[in-house]
């Protein structure tokens, strides 16, 4: 940073130092400039000021001045440089074995291991191991987290080594909380004071994290968005995270909502409509009359869904709001000071009397027209009114009869067989908890719970949520209805949702349809259990009142939910809590000491936290018996030099695949199967069934997650003459004459040199920001996908890894050029990449050597996406670059 540009700031008698804005661009240009870019904007002119003339003449261009692609600027990087970064433990165990596997790799070719260190600050949550095996008890969350830690000690005791060897490394155990709501509700600090000169400098946090729900944060005014696990190792090691000059996109809200519509409503309304719009790889920035008096809660509830609508960024700039709910979590006064006099000193504080910034595009959304809804039953932007939910079940269904299942009652058609209050989407908003557990408190005082084919478990964000539920006497309650405490962390939102009731697991086997309700944030088929095709995403309270029902086919407009003890009707509008009763509880009871209490014991753990142990030491001891913690194969035997042709010739398609292929789709997620290739190579090794675990918490094993790749249900592959669903991936070996699971199929490949290609259509890479769904591929023999269109982070990690992600031509799809599996595919691929698009040509020689061509364009954001490639991927580039 250039001292000579900076001002100083006093605030509570202490001079802090910065980088004014003002200095950059005259007062007219930076009011036409989204606050967001105002912070890349600042965050360029401090850390990289080599680019800072790019970026300047890229942010100063005006609505109807946006640059045409001649236009040199329309190809502008920003070279972000995160002060701190967040993993949680799916992600962070992968990266810190990659990180592992780096130091040796830096060891054997001659190099020092421990100069590999983390850059900037890291905070990893312990968050998404945790499974409801137990739930309806009142010891389900004690027994859930002792579960959880005979499972996974020996990741845990990684996680420790990691702590003691690895730099500014910082961890929140097991049973805390979840990432997204532990980094708005103790860890973001919204602006940054670097104490390493004199006088300290202040600067916005800005962050990236390794989950896509990062844009959590956005809401109270901190910029940040999930990246892949091989962008954040890369950006732990001080490379900055560079991406194309965002469009953005302008949501003006106005109105507000009425009585009885929720947070969640809100969500699943702005998914449907900027889903619409069409906001993938955007920056999305809310203004308007209604963002300013929508409530903290419920812009973090529409924030943290920016993956669902396929934003980057989901921006309410800082206001008094946000300054009130950092008052509210128990932030220090003195600090509280320091983020308002610098935001307003950045004209970075908005008040709502400024004149509106100048959007690449804008949408507007009326809050006084959202009504009850739901989303389902595979996709979160398939907003549906709570009245429509019947019938689009029939849609994917049919016509269903009732049951017997070895209940007191025949289990209904649409029977519900996982009703979950879970994931920090809607557990970080007191409101929508408070309705919940009034609801409950109500349906419990007329003698009503949750049918018992249903499993209920409440699973929150934060300890702080139970605090306050104790605290308000809705706690018991929710208990009494069937929604006991079952743990803290992702749960049901991410497929941990344990095994069903036995009952209802009788009835799938007999062919039985069964749905999920949850307050999760996705639906994808399978993703909430594998035994259950079709899931809603629903507000707290209405997963409590259909966990009630028992089945998606209830009407609440017109039907009861049951009967009281005297026999009279109960209706979903005789439970419902008014708004004012709602808003009375949350004032009494959610308090600041409550969340300062939890900040204070954010690091303690259990007493089975503190009692781990771990190896100490720059290389881990890798252990050739585990069947947890595994080497990375892709970071041994390196070559000093990178390689310098990405082309191929001889190569074949392994998989056909259609549209919206999701990272669940390529990585499996949920609980490994006795009977799948996974469950016997870890049986074979001594593992017992009921201990094979998530693939989640295998994701360090790499002959776990290549047994599990396209393994999952939904996969079809189109070069199949009989493909159909519900098998799972399956392909041509390499002889062409056999068909084998996936794994298999291309084993046989990679040993006979065949470079494989996969084709798809549309989002390829939806969902997760899981980076094992393209290292699964690269391990897989995968040298390029072609599809229509990539999803952000996929696209990202699949360069990560050395795989060309590469595009049909405008207005082309797979369907135009009729691929065959006995097809021998080459690849032309420039010599000289540049930033921007590169035509790569695919020659495709059919049976009897006729042959065909089509361009395909590798879109390249950044020199570093240009030397990654290179270099075969992330890791062996920072491996080089620290020889050096």
């Amino acid at each position: 940073m250039d001292i000579a540009r900076t001002a100083e700031l006093v605030v509570g008698g202490r001079t802090y130092r910065y980088l004014p804005l003002a200095g950059l661009a005259s007062e007219q240009e930076l009011a036409a400039m989204p606050y967001a870019v105002r912070v890349l904007l600042e965050n360029v002119a401090r850390r990289a000021p080599d680019a800072l003339p790019a970026v300047l003449r890229r942010a100063r261009k005006r609505t109807g001045q946006r640059p045409t692609a001649q236009d040199p600027t329309a190809q502008c990087e920003v070279p972000v440089h995160p002060n701190r970064i967040m993993l949680h433990d799916t992600t962070c165990l992968p990266a810190l074995a990659d990180f592992a596997g780096m130091r040796d790799g830096v060891a054997e070719l001659g190099g020092d291991p421990a100069r590999l260190q983390p850059a900037i600050p890291v905070d990893l949550t312990v968050d998404h191991s945790v499974i409801a095996e137990e739930y309806g008890t009142a010891s389900a969350a004690r027994n859930n987290l002792l579960i959880d830690f005979r499972r996974n000690r020996e990741r845990y005791e990684f996680i420790k080594w990691a702590e003691s060897s690895l730099a500014d490394f910082r961890v929140v155990p097991p049973g805390t909380g979840i990432i997204h709501q532990v980094n708005m509700e103790s860890l973001a600090r919204v602006v940054w004071t670097d104490t390493r000169g004199t006088p300290p400098v202040l600067h916005p946090d800005l962050l990236v994290a390794t989950d896509s729900h990062t844009p959590m944060i956005n809401s109270i005014g901190v910029v940040g968005w999930g990246v892949g696990g091989l962008q954040a190792q890369a950006a732990m090691l001080g490379e900055p995270v560079v991406i194309p000059f965002p469009t953005v996109v302008g949501v003006r809200l106005r109105g507000r909502l009425r009585r009885g519509v929720t947070a969640t409503d809100l969500a699943l309304t702005a998914t449907e409509v900027l889903r619409a719009h069409g906001v993938i790889d955007k920056f999305v920035e809310f203004f308007g009359e209604g963002a300013t008096a929508l409530g903290w809660a419920d812009r973090a509830a529409v924030a943290n869904m920016a993956p669902e609508y396929g934003a980057t960024c989901a921006f309410f700039p800082f206001d008094d709001n946000a300054l009130d709910y950092l008052a509210l979590t128990g932030r220090e006064p003195a600090h509280r000071d320091v983020v308002a006099e610098y935001l307003r000193a950045q004209g970075l504080h908005r008040t709502g009397a400024e004149p509106d910034p100048d959007y690449d595009e804008v949408v507007t959304l009326d809050l006084d027209a959202v009504e009850p809804s739901l989303a389902g039953p595979r996709l979160p932007h398939e907003r549906v009114r709570l009245s429509e939910v019947p019938s689009t079940f029939r849609a994917a269904v049919g016509e269903q009869a009732a049951t017997a299942g070895g209940f007191d009652e025949p289990v209904p058609a649409g029977g519900i067989a996982v009703a979950s209050i879970t994931s920090c989407t809607n557990t970080a908003n007191p409101t929508l908890m408070v309705q919940a557990g009034l609801l409950a408190r109500r349906a419990l005082e007329r003698g009503l719970r949750a049918k018992p084919w249903v499993k209920t478990s409440l699973s929150p964000g934060s300890r702080v949520v139970s605090d306050y539920l104790d605290a308000a006497g809705l706690l018991a309650p929710l208990a009494g209805t069937g929604f006991h405490l079952a743990g803290f962390g992702c749960m049901t939102c991410i497929g941990n949702s344990g095994p069903l009731h036995p009952g209802m697991d009788e009835l799938v086997e007999r062919g039985f349809v069964p749905t999920a309700v949850l307050s999760g944030n996705r639906n994808f088929a399978g993703r909430v259990n594998p035994k259950v095709p079709l899931a809603y995403l629903a507000s707290p309270p209405l997963v409590v009142a259909y966990a009630l029902a028992g089945s998606v086919l209830h009407d609440f407009t017109t039907t009861p939910i049951g009967r009281d003890r005297t026999g009279a009707p109960v209706h979903l509008a005789d439970l419902w809590p008014s708004d004012d009763e709602v808003r009375q509880v949350v004032a009494d009871h959610v308090r600041p000491e409550l969340f300062r209490a939890n900040t204070g014991r954010l690091r303690e753990g259990t007493e089975h936290w503190r009692a781990l142990s771990a190896p100490s030491g720059t290389r881990f001891p890798w252990d050739e018996g585990s069947t947890y913690i595994r080497r990375p194969p892709y970071l041994t035997g390196l070559a000093r030099t990178p390689r310098t042709e990405l082309g191929f010739r001889h190569g074949r398609v392994l998989l056909w695949l259609g549209d919206d292929v999701t990272t669940d789709h390529i990585s499996p997620a949920g609980a490994i199967p006795a009977d799948s290739a996974a469950g016997r190579y870890l049986r074979d090794r001594g593992t017992q069934p009921h201990d094979l675990n998530q693939y989640a918490t295998r994701r360090s094993n790499h002959e776990v997650m290549l047994r599990g790749a396209f393994t999952n249900r939904a996969v079809v592959n189109r070069l199949l003459p009989t493909a159909e669903p519900g098998l799972g991936g399956r392909a041509h070996d390499a002889s062409g004459e056999r068909v084998l699971p996936v794994h298999d199929a291309a084993m046989s490949c990679r040993e006979a040199g065949i470079p494989l290609v996969v084709v798809a259509g549309r989002n390829y890479g939806a969902g997760s920001s899981r980076d094992w769904a393209a290292k699964a591929q690269a391990l897989l023999g995968v040298r390029a996908v072609v599809a229509e269109n990539f999803e952000r982070i996929h696209r990202s990690n699949l360069i990560g890894m050395g795989v060309l992600p590469l595009l049909f031509a405008p207005g082309e799809s797979a369907d135009d050029h009729g691929f065959r599996a006995d097809d021998e595919i080459a690849l032309s691929v420039p010599h000289r990449l540049v930033v921007g698009h590169n035509d790569v040509t695919m020659t495709i020689t059919g049976q009897g050597g006729a042959q065909r061509s089509l361009t395909t364009r590798l879109r390249l954001d950044s020199r570093s996406e240009l030397d990654y490639l290179h270099h075969g991927g992330t890791l062996p580039y920072v491996v080089r670059g620290a020889l050096t």
